[in-house]
């Protein structure tokens, strides 16, 4: 059925034809909302509110943009009212060891999680030249969805939409109310704070950096693997930084980085095997744990890799509960291989 048979069916109270109208933007409007909030699992609660208020909406929908424009407008005064509205509470961690080195710093962002590249490629190629894909991906990159969070909720939703997605200041002005004139100006201001915060860009060469990737991440896993503190050190950047959300603490640098390798990642991990797989754009390593009572190896955290060149920038550590959009197994099984 035509979009134009399927509006007018939704219309008439066709919740099927309503389905099918929104299903081609179901994913796109789910990354936008990530990209608002941060927080895959928000994400899926802002697109379910969306689609509910679009349907109750529809019959205001007056047909002079199109429903890809109209849903976005709708998402993100959603994700608006969510940030508004919300009072984040500090997720619950674990408790570091005692001999932990002292952070170097904080994060703000501690909602900040993982998107499965699986679920990314669902996304329509615009944009199918190689510029444009790399582009693509640094804005669903960790290092920029987290600069987002820093701004103001609109200046949020200016940027996302305007250097993002590419609408119009004059269609970013109608979903915000505004105008084009204060949409210009915040986009301005926004744009100053990102680069502040946002990464640095990644090299265009990509048949060189896919094979520096795999190098990069097939050394780490075995360096990772082995305990090996010193051979993982020598692939990290001077200034290489540590996270692990929701605890707000940062390690930067080397020295840094050794000696939380040797004081918590290794002593609280003491066996671990590593499946590769892939977050934000980025190379990430599924991290299972022995468990010595039954055999088995459990999901235990998702480890997401910053890279810049020929070195690794970044390490985010994520929880478990992060890994089930990614479709890996709670339980490896025994693998005499690895004892």
């Amino acid at each position: 059925m035509a979009a134009t048979d399927l509006l007018q069916a939704a219309r008439s109270g066709d919740e099927a034809a309503f389905a099918d109208l929104v299903a081609p933007y179901r994913r796109e409007l789910h990354v936008h909302c990530y990209r608002m909030l941060g927080s895959f699992d928000d994400a899926e609660d802002a697109v379910q509110e969306t689609l509910l208020a679009a349907w109750r909406g529809l019959a205001s929908f007056q047909g002079r943009a199109s429903v890809r424009t109209w849903l976005y407008k709708v998402a993100t005064n959603t994700c608006l009212n969510l940030i508004r509205t919300a009072s984040r509470r500090p997720q619950m961690v674990d408790p570091l060891p005692a001999s932990a080195p002292e952070p170097t710093g904080s994060a703000e962002v501690t909602w900040l999680q993982p998107y499965p590249d699986l679920l990314l490629d669902e996304l329509s190629d615009r944009a199918a030249d190689p510029e444009a894909r790399i582009e693509r991906a640094e804005a669903v990159s960790l290092a920029f969805v987290a600069a987002l969070q820093l701004l103001s909720p609109r200046a949020r939703a200016v940027v996302v939409l305007r250097d993002v997605l590419g609408f119009s200041a004059a269609e970013v002005a109608e979903t915000l109310e505004s105008t084009p004139e204060a949409v210009a100006m915040t986009l301005s201001r926004a744009r100053a704070a990102l680069r502040e915060h946002a990464p640095r860009r990644a090299s265009t060469d990509s048949t060189a950096s896919t094979a520096s990737e795999a190098r990069l991440v097939r050394l780490l896993t075995q360096a990772l693997t082995a305990h090996d503190v010193d051979a993982v050190v020598r692939l990290l950047a001077e200034d290489v930084r540590i996270a692990m959300p929701p605890l707000p603490a940062v390690w930067q640098g080397r020295d840094r980085a050794a000696a939380f390798l040797a004081e918590v990642a290794f002593r609280l991990v003491p066996r671990a095997r590593f499946v590769p797989t892939r977050a934000n754009g980025q190379p990430a390593l599924a991290v299972y744990m022995h468990d010595a009572a039954d055999g088995l190896w459990r999901a235990g955290g998702l480890l997401v890799i910053t890279l810049d060149g020929e070195q690794i920038t970044g390490l985010t550590r994520f929880e478990s509960a992060t890994m089930h959009p990614f479709g890996l197994p709670r339980i490896l099984p025994d693998d005499r291989s690895h004892d």
